[in-house]
């Protein structure tokens, strides 16, 4: 049973073997790689560990059992119980999933159809991220944004980080938020009180390393032009931002949050790696997950993944059926539930996968 682990398994040697040698700390990037691979199979070497542990146990209660000691009868069917739960534990962390549940998340949120008030729920999602990833243990840093007139966002790019290896990696959580979200409210805007439907999308990228994407500089046309935003002192006066277009596939990115013209580079570039292996995936679809190719693109209401109606304090994701009347909380970081659900509807689809 569960033979399709033992290459985990050997994996699992191969990588504890590779963070004793000395020389793999020598290379950021590749230790980093190494110990969230090695922190990621922890969970799945442990289970099987228990697992087998169990079957050996039952077996040796079965065999007492036979010999008529009804202190083992009972203890069979105790470990029987014990044994089931770690069986649908290991098919749950061998189901397959998406390679960079591991990595932090490079978020975008970009206002659409509605206008003024869809900036403002850009800044109302940026909030609840925020507050969720508090509540996470995770680190935000913002790329990249532009705010509306009254103080919303017309985009913002940012990263979700964990603080270890050991913490819950952000774009395996995260990912499931890309998509176009509606909102339904009276707007700051509206004078007669009436509820207007806009909408706003949000792009989840994985946060992947330099060396993991090779970008050619002969492929990518770099242009500085004058930050228009916020940034400290002379961030107006001097060509510090930058915008870089991968002429292969035609990928804009652009930054101007920092303070000088290559930390701008440097964000600009995180954020075209995030978006060409994105890209990638989405072209190679036979190996992309559902939920990467199910990203939405557009800001339309029609391709909508959640709705949050604000006078009846409702959320609802339409992928999964879930609905709840707590959006309050749910904009206050409170997002635990409404994640376990997704998280749930996920793995029940790979297990059926995997099952196919």
């Amino acid at each position: 049973m569960f033979e399709s682990a033992r290459p985990l398994l050997d994996e699992y040697a191969a990588l504890e073997a590779e963070l004793l040698d000395p020389a793999l700390h020598a290379d950021l990037a590749r230790s980093r790689r190494v110990g969230r691979r090695y922190a990621e199979l922890r969970g799945v070497v442990a289970a099987l560990a228990e697992h087998l542990g169990l079957v050996d146990d039952l077996a040796a209660a079965r065999e007492l059992a036979e010999l008529g000691d009804a202190d083992f009868a009972h203890e069979v069917d105790e470990i029987e119980v014990r044994l089931a739960a770690s069986e649908a534990r290991v098919a749950e962390l061998l189901a397959p999933r998406d390679p960079h549940d591991s990595l932090d998340a490079v978020v975008e949120i970009k206002s659409g159809e509605g206008g003024e008030e869809s900036a403002l729920f850009a800044r109302d999602l940026f909030t609840m991220y925020s507050r969720f990833a508090e509540r996470m243990r995770w680190s935000l840093e913002v790329l990249d944004s532009q705010a509306s007139d009254l103080g919303g966002w017309k985009s913002v790019t940012f990263v979700v980080k964990a603080a270890g290896t050991d913490d819950v990696a952000p774009y395996g959580v995260m990912k499931f938020e890309a998509g176009v979200h509606r909102v339904q409210r009276v707007p700051v805007t509206e004078s007669q009180g009436r509820v207007h439907t806009s909408a706003t999308g949000v792009l989840v990228m994985p946060d992947v390393d330099a060396d993991e994407v090779v970008i050619d500089e002969d492929d990518l046309r770099i242009d500085v032009f004058r930050s228009s935003g916020p940034g400290g002192q002379g961030v107006n006066t001097t060509d510090s931002a930058v915008r870089i277009t991968h002429l292969p596939t035609g990928t804009v990115v652009s930054c101007q949050n920092q303070r000088s013209q290559l930390q701008n580079r440097d964000a600009a570039m995180r954020m075209l790696r995030a978006r060409l292996t994105a890209l990638a995936e989405e072209q190679a679809a036979s190996a992309a997950s559902a939920t990467r190719r199910e990203q939405v693109r557009t800001v339309d209401r029609s391709e909508r993944i959640r709705t949050y109606n604000f006078p009846e304090n409702r959320i609802a994701d339409h992928r999964i059926g879930y609905k709840a009347h707590n959006l309050d909380h749910v904009l206050a970081g409170d997002m635990g539930t409404l994640v376990e659900a997704l998280q749930a509807a996920d793995l029940a689809a790979r297990l059926a996968g995997d099952e196919g």
